[in-house]
């Protein structure tokens, strides 16, 4: 949520070449309690301004000698990758505000300044500014959630299944005959984790289930689950195959895979076979 806090800290540059619209527009900022009020007479030096300190706002004025406020939006839509220009224009020219509009510019000012106009395009400018940040901080970690989902989807079943349920939430039901099954665990890991420090313990558990993992994909080996030391796995299954596998996507299901999926996959020094050993391998 944005609020009259930050839009009053927000960064502000006033691009101008006439000194004295500087300092008026800087006068009238500052005292409408704008904390972050920076400016320059010099065109040429708003885009790398703007590149290192990436202004919420910018006064752009349009009239400027040796490079004008039209050359100077070009310059920051190659900052600006996003399209989002954060430009306020001053122009004293009607006829430009169509064109500046049309250049990226979001709103404009007109010379000569009238206190509250100013004010009033400035706050707005800002808010709408924050508020596109705002929102694209918001998807992007949306996006991020989503990526960290699939992967732990892949963690828990076979990527068929897990790509289906991207797609239908509902229940997944497949059927194959004649189905080998593989248990896997650990020899000797009671012992084992008697003598090691947790920090050492899941290190090695990472690295034994993550070569684990590489050598039965290898070999076509679908994972249907993995518990603390215990891995269960199926060949890749063919028609003539018969087994029934249920998969339904839930909230919690998801969360509550997030402990043991997040120490695997990692690479691993030890040897996986010495490490695991099949305790037992059935047909149906």
């Amino acid at each position: 949520m944005i609020t009259p806090d930050d839009i009053y800290a927000a960064k502000i540059l006033i691009v101008d070449d006439q000194k004295a619209n500087v300092l008026l527009l800087d006068k009238m900022l500052r005292g409408a309690g704008y904390t972050f009020v920076a400016s320059t007479t010099n065109p040429l030096e708003v885009c790398e301004i703007h590149r290192t300190t990436r202004y919420d706002l910018i006064l752009l004025d349009l009239a400027m000698p040796r490079m004008d406020g039209f050359e100077v939006m070009e310059g920051l839509k190659a900052i600006e990758q996003n399209g989002y220009l954060p430009v306020l224009v001053l122009t004293a020219q009607p006829e430009h505000k169509l064109r500046a509009l049309g250049a990226g510019a979001r709103d404009f000012v007109s010379k000569p300044f009238e206190l509250a106009e100013v004010l009033m395009r400035v706050y707005n400018m800002i808010e709408v500014r924050l508020l596109h940040l705002e929102s694209k901080r918001l998807y992007d970690q949306l996006l991020e959630e989503k990526r960290v989902s699939e992967r732990l989807l892949l963690n828990v079943l076979p990527p068929s299944v897990a790509e289906r349920l991207k797609v239908d939430s509902g229940v997944i039901v497949d059927s194959f005959h004649d189905v080998s099954v593989l248990f896997a665990d650990i020899v000797g890991f009671t012992a084992l984790s008697a003598n090691m420090n947790p920090e050492k313990l899941v290190v090695m558990l990472n690295e034994v289930i993550s070569l684990f993992d590489t050598i039965a994909s290898q070999r076509g080996l679908e994972k249907i689950k993995t518990i603390g030391t215990h891995t269960w796995r199926l060949p890749a299954c063919r028609s003539r195959w018969k087994t029934m596998r249920a998969a339904q996507h839930t909230r919690r299901s998801t969360c509550s895979t997030r402990w043991n999926t997040s120490i695997s996959y990692t690479a691993s020094r030890y040897s996986c076979a010495s490490a695991l050993t099949a305790v037992t391998s059935w047909q149906a």
